[in-house]
């Protein structure tokens, strides 16, 4: 059985409903296609990873940090397990860099001595205190007047794009559905009990629901009659900096926490990268996402007290990204006032971490609720592989070229991302319907010149294997025409003269 992904028609029932497609919802999609179920996912944007999981830090986090016995205690440890076995069947870059909380003073030496503490009753392992020898031998780069650190060698960093598209593309492969561009408009209760999902498209009879929405939970929750819990949007902004930076940093390197967040820190990516953020201020709109200059004065000023030396020049892009606040935990369990509704709300950091691991307790839930779960004994757990042309060896090049031509086509100079790989990110299962769903994907526009050059040719291929004109090409939300034809553009200048 293979399932399906777009803008499509929907189904009119379904034996559970998932409403969000970032990591989270994803997640619970793939875990859910391990059963003999009918699952249909819905999202508002055209696209999976297009919220909190577009701009997100990429770290997965060891679990030293979350109070013992909350939600995120247990599911962030779980979870960087559960990516460890997954990621590479999936298709999810993975490195497992390990990661410092730097202390500055005796006073934050004793705060690390208490987050290990915490790591351990977490169930961490191998939390290590590095006094600052260990640690400047680990990281040349930084600051001097360090007095030690927390290591954990368990930490790691991921592609959070990758880890959504992989998720939900080994869902469809198992059978779940992802209808994009359907947004929720009602949810039906008839006696206390889910009945129905009303969208833009349709109405879909279900009796399990579960709110994964992310930074529009709350409303979801609303449309039930659930009024438990309220989310706060966070902002947080970020600088990243092109790969010619090299090895600034070989770990996720913290700074010592203070009551609101992690810190500014100064971290690598899976591609190469090294960028510095995020802060965090609460915020009124789920949709604003500014950057300011004073909020990435902060971050620099921040990330320069673990790393003094910034090389600010290379800096290729400034971006923010939102999280879901909901309080001190994730919001995680059935709607106190309607049955068969599960929400998996308020998942802030560590919550990319947590996802596959809030997967396993969702669909747990979803069994005592009353959902027959049978298991499917044609479940496949992978994604075929996809290769990464800039990766792979002068030969591997050659063989690839010789069996498709489009892989000897470079459309995205600065990271060396091929015809082929578009085409394929196109095509896949959960293929790229947007100028940004292919950057997400492979990178194409990713890189010092942000797809100045690539742009176009993305642009492109996406009309023709899509089929449909240049001007019906979005960047990334549903508004987002990148041309106009002839037509459009003399109706906006009578509208404008």
């Amino acid at each position: 059985m293979t399932g399906s992904f777009g803008a499509g028609p929907l189904s009119e029932s379904a034996d559970v409903v998932i409403i969000g497609g970032g990591v989270v919802g994803c997640a619970i999609a793939r875990e859910l296609s391990r059963f003999d179920l009918s699952v249909v996912l819905i999202e508002s944007s055209p696209d999976v990873a297009t919220g909190t999981s577009k701009a997100n830090s990429g770290i997965l986090h060891a679990g030293f940090d979350a109070e013992p016995g909350t939600w995120k205690a247990r599911l962030n440890v779980r979870g960087a397990q559960l990516y460890a076995e997954l990621a590479e069947g999936l298709g999810i870059p993975r490195k497992a860099t390990g990661s410092l909380v730097v202390a500055k003073d005796a006073a934050q030496m004793e705060t690390v001595a208490d987050l290990r503490r915490r790591g351990v009753d977490n169930g961490v392992p191998g939390l290590e205190i590095w006094n600052r020898d260990q640690v400047v031998a680990h990281e040349p780069n930084i600051s001097a007047d360090i007095a030690g650190a927390l290591w954990a060698p368990t930490g790691a960093i991921v592609c959070p794009f990758l880890a959504t598209v992989g998720f939900a593309e080994n869902a469809i492969r198992n059978g779940a559905r992802i209808v994009t561009e359907c947004a929720v408009t009602a949810i039906d209760v008839v006696d206390k009990q889910i009945v129905a999902v009303q969208t833009t498209r349709g109405r879909i009879a279900t009796r399990f629901v579960v709110n994964a929405a992310g930074l529009h939970s709350g409303e979801v929750a609303r449309f039930a009659g659930d009024d438990s819990f309220t989310i706060k949007p966070r902002r947080g902004e970020y600088i990243l900096f092109d790969r010619s930076v090299g090895q600034l940093v070989n770990t996720v390197l913290f700074p010592t926490p203070d009551k609101v967040s992690k810190g500014i820190l100064v971290s690598p990516t899976v591609h190469g990268n090294v960028f510095i953020g995020p802060d965090a201020v609460d915020i009124e709109d789920p949709e604003d996402k500014e950057t300011t200059a004073g909020g990435l004065a902060g971050i620099i000023a921040g990330a320069r007290r673990i790393v003094p030396t910034l090389p600010l020049a290379t800096a290729i892009t400034e971006f923010a990204g939102l999280r879901a606040a909901a309080g001190k935990d994730f919001v995680i369990g059935p709607s106190p006032v309607a049955r068969g509704f599960i929400h998996a709300a308020g998942i802030q950091s560590p919550g990319l971490t947590s996802a596959p691991a809030i997967g396993e307790v969702i669909v747990e839930m979803l069994g005592e609720s009353g959902l027959k779960l049978s298991a499917k004994p044609s479940f496949v757990p992978v994604n075929p592989p996809k290769p990464r042309f800039h990766e792979l060896d002068r030969e591997a090049q050659a063989r690839l070229v010789a069996s498709d031509p489009l892989f000897g086509r470079v459309i995205c100079r600065c990271e060396t991302i091929t015809e082929a790989e578009i085409v394929a990110a196109i095509q896949s299962p959960c293929g790229a319907r947007t100028v940004d769903g292919v950057k997400r994907r492979v990178r194409a526009g990713a890189g010092r010149c942000q797809g100045g050059f690539c742009g176009p040719r993305v642009t492109a291929i996406l009309a023709r294997e899509l089929g449909i004109p240049i001007t019906a090409v979005r960047k990334d939300s549903a508004n987002s025409w990148l041309f106009l034809s002839r037509a459009d553009f003399a109706a906006e200048e009578t509208a404008h003269a």
